[in-house]
């Protein structure tokens, strides 16, 4: 047998299952589409759900994919053993109604025995207990033996998820031998040990479970099937696990000459290694699918890989970032599968690069929070750190609960592991990603759901803003009718319409449908699955019935607006780019006919230069009346042009591209202008963070700004007659004014103090001495907290060692202040228990550190009952 490497296999399955019909397409976004269920994809199917549900008709009935795949149930294993891992490709092809059983078996013996050339011998393929027919096709026409063919039950051979579609499965395990057994006797497949080791899956989607364990025959049955990559290449190179095989091995590698150290030698050491493998693999694809770190959902999954990559990198003794240099070797293992890695390589580095610095100053926190900690549990007596501290330290500083077990042995502590286990299930149940109940496609039910597949709308708006069309379907809120009428709010579908549905950022068309009798107003356009197009509004005179033939007239002045803007958005990430470096991606956007918002990866907020030289740039585009170009081309063709991506957007074979001149080119489905002086002018008027990594840009263009101007016209001069004064001289006047200000505060401080020492009068005769320690308490009148604090400090410099207490009654209410001298809190004096005890009495509260204090209270009345219930307190302290 020929030992194929990892990107030979992926192609020759895709080749191989061209050769029978299907169409091979690329890998899915790891950020699921419509899928609310889903975290990330976690399946070679998942993506494909649509198809499988009947909401989407399918390119082709037979389709094969290489889906990269993430999951993350059992992370805390990854690295532990051989076998787990994050990050997998999942090798699988589809039928949609097409063939079933017969061809995917069939075609499942023909790839692995003939294509790889796997022995036929040490194959052995499982069935349900139940499916006769799958059994007849291996025993009778492929022609295994009955004793070689095993039935499992419900739990190993039949797939189904909740209600829905679902069917038996056909597994094929490959014996690899028995040095990779267990020596148990009686060894045979479904043993846990690692000699038989499942290699394909076909799902035979043939029922539909209504939720309730009923079980009816599907009208249109299907074909899921996967096989791990990883695992197909672990039995053609012959190697121990994934770690082993030569994509992974290349890291792997990597990694122990990074830590000068050799895989296989030590238990703990091998532990490491394979978690930087593992973690730096998922790390990489998910953020060249535009997954930026944080605290929630999938950014968090990332967060964390990446931060336990990190630590072990530091358990391995590697000194400073290493993450990037490893991420390259993914890359250039990987780019042939999946070129986006190559294109997205220095945002990839970018990502990385801050998240490791970030990390490193984060674990020095954790050292310095958990050293708090075992300073509270010494003083209680106390040996066991509560599980949920530790778990907050994992969790929300990133520390390793590992490293906080050894710091702690070291000193004769533990941690409560139950706790720590028991917070840790909770936070799993939370990143598994499911949020809710949804149905089989992971999101909320509609009528939209119910319209028949095959209803489709072309989009003819990019050469008209008025069409004729037949209506197609007509649905209410909850049911699909044959006709609207006056007053009725709905949805109408046409076969072809100029409205431009919401998407890409840019916000619907709105508009009217007519005909002589009958008038909608159109508020909201929505794209559906299925490429169907729903106008979203109600009737305002008239009925509409299935079958008519209507005028859709879309607004065309808000739309002008909107290709305004949309253009200039074009504009803007160019120059962002020119500005700020190539690692500046589309996070998002929001396009209407009032302004623009952009959001960007960037790491920092930009300084006011850089915000000049982009608006700038963009301006000098603007001026250059650079002609709008828009172009329908193959994907691999647009892609050499250097056209911008959106991250993670689900592109066809042929897509739309605009380009601007020479300047700005990108993918693109919106609608624009046709020359770039049409814009006028932009202008920033924000620019704020939105998340980790991601900054936001809001402008303005052609008649917005115009109207930005106008209100801010009218506001300097509103605010020039309040000042009595012009707008040309507001700011002259505002300076005189803000000094004239600047000087009355100063005298009324001064005022103020001078009131403060006359209320207090000479008060050092009122000092008093408690167990040998000096104390002075004092009532002033009329003082606010920042003055009793600085009438405080003056008092404790005349003071010099001892303990005083401040009251003051202003406007009804309370204000206290304590300080204690370095001696007296020797001695055992404490200002923040002293006020804490002192302002019950006045109806209030407070507290603060041992050497100084403040609280408020609501019962003036009480000052005097406080003064002298504060000796008491400070005699219990110094007792």
């Amino acid at each position: 047998m020929q030992k194929y490497g990892v990107n030979e296999l992926r192609k020759m399955f895709l080749e191989f299952f061209e050769s029978k019909g299907h169409l091979a397409m690329k890998s899915f976004s790891l950020v699921p589409h419509n899928d609310k269920s889903l975290l990330l994809i976690n399946s070679g199917m998942a993506p494909l759900k649509p198809y499988f549900t009947g909401q989407e008709i399918p390119p082709r009935t037979r389709v094969t994919t290489c889906q990269k795949c993430i999951r993350t149930g059992d992370i805390e294993n990854v690295g532990k053993t051989a076998r787990h891992g994050t990050f997998f490709e999942m090798l699988g092809n589809f039928s949609f109604g097409d063939y079933f059983k017969n061809e995917a078996i069939h075609w499942t013996w023909e790839f692995l025995t003939e294509v790889v050339g796997l022995d036929a011998d040490r194959l052995y393929p499982s069935i349900y207990l139940e499916d006769d027919e799958a059994f007849e096709i291996w025993n009778k026409q492929i022609g295994i033996p009955e004793e070689r063919i095993f039935r499992f039950g419900k739990e190993d051979n039949f797939w189904e998820h909740g209600s829905g579609p679902c069917g038996p499965c056909s597994e094929v395990y490959y014996d690899r031998g028995e040095k990779y057994g267990c020596g148990k006797p009686g060894c045979t497949v479904g043993c846990e040990c690692d000699r038989y080791m499942e290699i394909w899956n076909n799902v035979f989607t043939q029922f539909d479970n209504d939720g309730h364990g009923n079980y009816t025959e599907l009208e249109q049955k299907n074909i899921d099937t996967g096989m791990g990559l990883e695992r197909l290449a672990c039995i053609v190179q012959d190697v121990d696990s994934m770690f082993d095989i030569d994509t992974l091995f290349a890291l792997r590698q990597h990694v122990c000459s990074m830590a000068g150290v050799e895989y296989g030698k030590d238990d703990q050491t091998d532990v490491s290694i394979r978690v930087i493998t593992d973690h730096i693999r998922s790390v990489t694809f998910m953020i060249s699918d535009g997954i930026l770190p944080s605290n929630s959902g999938r950014g968090y999954v990332l967060r964390r890989l990446l931060r336990r990559a990190c630590r072990h990198g530091r358990l391995l003794g590697i000194k400073g970032a290493f993450l990037v240099e490893l991420a390259e070797t993914v890359i250039e293992g990987s780019k042939d599968g999946y070129p986006e890695l190559e294109e997205k390589k220095d945002f990839i580095f970018k990502v990385i690069t801050k998240e490791e610095e970030q990390f490193n100053k984060t674990i020095d926190q954790g050292l310095s929070i958990l050293a708090g900690m075992e300073a509270e549990m010494a003083k209680k007596g106390e040996t066991v750190l509560a599980g949920e501290e530790a778990f907050r330290l994992y969790d929300t500083y990133g520390f390793p609960v590992d490293l906080t077990k050894e710091i702690l042995e070291e000193k004769g502590m533990q941690i409560d592991e139950e706790g720590f286990k028991k917070a840790m299930e909770a936070q799993r149940e939370t990143a598994k990603g499911t949020f809710g109940e949804h149905n089989y496609m992971g999101a909320d039910v509609t009528i939209y759901e119910s319209i028949d597949p095959s209803v489709t709308t072309e989009f003819v708006g990019y050469d008209h803003t008025e069409y004729e069309s037949p209506v197609t379907v007509l649905t209410t809120e909850d049911e699909i009718v044959d006709a609207l009428s006056d007053g009725d709010r709905g949805t109408i579908f046409v076969e072809k319409t100029p409205f431009y549905a919401t998407s890409g950022g840019q916000q619907a068309d709105t508009g009217v449908i007519r005909t002589a009798d009958f008038e909608f107003q159109v508020e909201d356009v929505k794209k559906l699955l299925g490429g169907k197009i729903a106008h979203v509004g109600h009737v305002a005179r008239g009925m509409v019935k299935v079958g008519d033939t209507v005028t859709l007239e879309i607004d065309k002045e808000k739309r002008a607006l909107s290709g305004r803007n949309h253009s200039a958005t074009h504009l803007l990430q160019r120059a962002l780019r020119n500005v700020l470096g190539n690692h500046v991606e589309q996070a998002g956007s929001y396009v209407d006919e009032h302004r623009l918002r952009f959001d960007f990866t960037h790491f920092s907020a930009m300084t006011p230069e850089e915000l000049e030289k982009v608006e700038q740039i963009v301006n000098e585009q603007i001026r250059a009346h650079l002609p709008v170009k828009v172009e329908n081309m193959p994907i691999e063709e647009a892609r050499k042009t250097g056209a911008a991506a959106l991250f993670g957007e689900k592109y066809g074979d042929i897509v739309r591209v605009v380009s601007m001149g020479d300047f700005s080119i990108e993918f693109c489905g919106g609608t624009h202008v046709e020359n770039t002086g049409v814009i006028n002018a932009f202008k920033i008027i924000s620019e704020t963070g939105v998340a980790a990594g991601v900054r936001r840009i809001e402008a303005l263009t052609s008649d917005g700004l115009l109207a930005y101007y106008d209100e801010t016209e009218k506001k300097l001069e509103e605010a020039a007659k309040i000042l009595k004064t012009t707008p040309d001289q507001l700011a002259e006047k505002l300076t005189h004014l803000l000094a004239e200000n600047k000087s009355l505060k100063s005298e009324l401080e001064s005022a103020k103090s001078q009131l403060a020492k006359n209320a207090l009068g000479d008060v050092m005769d009122q000092v008093a001495e408690v167990n040998g320690v000096k104390f002075l308490a004092a009532h002033i009148s009329g003082v606010d907290m920042n003055e009793l604090r600085e009438q405080g400090d003056q008092l404790k410099e005349k003071l010099g060692e001892g303990v005083l207490l401040l009251a003051s009654d202003v406007n009804g209410k309370v204000n206290l202040v304590a300080m204690a001298t370095d001696g007296a809190m020797a001695k055992g004096a404490h200002a923040g228990k002293l006020i804490k005890e002192v302002a019950a009495v006045v109806g209030g509260g407070g507290g603060g550190r041992p050497n100084m204090a403040q609280a408020g209270g609501k019962n003036p009345a009480g000052i005097t009952d406080a003064l002298s219930k504060a000796k008491a307190v400070l005699e219990s302290q110094l007792a």
